[in-house]
């Protein structure tokens, strides 16, 4: 059995004389042009000091959080490092949501287009090596630099937290935690899709990085402005609707801003890392009736994120075909 899985490790990260695939060498160049470029510095930085600053906060408040719980079994004491704050600075996953959309931006706006001005593009796809590998190395080489920086200021925070209180973190914890950590990823990975998609699109560099920057806006900051002047303008008086029809109505409306990828990751992270959120839409009196005010449990709450992650995998998945569509078809000799 050994065997077998060392065979097969070999022949996915090797050839046949033991060198590395063309694959994961374009992968690994990938990997450290990021590292030696100033733009990933400069971002890598901004990520950490918001870390830092969001939960330097939260140790700050975390006694008073901890004095508001009456139940100890519901403590969720690193969860509350995530989310706890004291008005000055947002909680760890709100930044996210404004500065994820950047570092993918940034590791990708340039990803094709780029390789295109500086003639390596023409050299690279000279060599033996399959045309969508050159696409699917750009983004694997970036989420796995994603992926290690998130999952290391996630392990960073846990054991900063285990020092300073000395309480140990629950599985629970550990899964949605782990589970956040995977939600940002994804988050990242379709800013960083949708950069590579222009990427291809346009030839110019500073074209694709001002025209994703105006995505970004708009998603972020004028989508939610947009669509409820829309509905004040041509919505019905909800004063005369029925309790029903406004529930209808308020769903909606929901549902056009979820068609926001902020608002999607918002609505995913707020379930995982506050287990007592139960619902992410308008619940009536009577659905409320009778429920127990506890927090959910880890599987409840997957399955209230599973539609947003979801949203967030299709888009990302969507990117990334239409650029293998594009990319195909591209002239390369020019």
């Amino acid at each position: 059995m050994n065997a077998e899985i060392s065979t097969f490790n070999k022949s996915t990260f090797y050839q046949g004389d033991a060198k590395p695939s063309a694959f994961w060498v374009m992968v690994a160049k990938e990997v450290g042009d990021h590292l030696r470029s100033w733009r990933f510095v400069v971002l890598l930085l901004l990520i950490l000091f918001t870390f830092l600053g969001t939960t330097s906060v939260a140790f700050g408040n975390i006694r008073e959080a901890i004095a508001k719980v009456k139940d100890t079994d519901q403590l969720f004491l690193y969860l509350k490092l995530l989310t706890t704050t004291e008005g000055t600075l947002p909680p760890f996953h709100v930044f996210l949501s404004f500065l994820g959309p950047l570092l993918g931006i940034g590791l990708g706006f340039d990803a094709i287009n780029s390789e295109q001005q500086k003639g390596t593009l023409t050299r690279v796809m000279a060599q033996p090596v399959y045309r969508d590998n050159l696409l699917l190395s750009k983004f694997t080489g970036s989420i796995l630099l994603i992926g290690v920086l998130l999952l290391s200021l996630v392990l960073l925070m846990i054991g900063a937290g285990i020092l300073m209180t000395g309480i140990l973190v629950s599985i629970e914890e550990v899964f949605r935690i782990l589970g956040f950590t995977f939600l940002c990823i994804i988050y990242v990975g379709f800013w960083l899709a949708l950069a590579i998609l222009f990427s291809i699109l346009f030839r110019q560099p500073s074209t694709s990085a001002l025209s994703l920057i105006g995505v970004w806006l708009f998603f972020t900051v004028f989508y939610q402005m947009v669509v409820e002047g829309l509905v004040g303008a041509f919505g019905p008086d909800v004063n005369a609707l029925s309790q029903s029809q406004v529930i209808r109505y308020r769903e909606m409306v929901m549902s056009f801003l979820r068609l926001a990828p902020s608002q999607l990751f918002t609505d995913a992270t707020t379930t995982l890392l506050i287990p007592s959120v139960r619902s992410l839409g308008p619940v009536t009196m009577e659905q409320m009736a009778g429920a127990i005010p506890s927090p959910l449990s880890l599987k409840d709450s997957l399955m209230i994120v599973w539609p947003q992650v979801s949203g967030l995998v299709a888009a990302t998945v969507l990117c990334f075909a239409l650029s293998y569509f594009l990319f195909m078809r591209r002239e390369v000799r020019g």
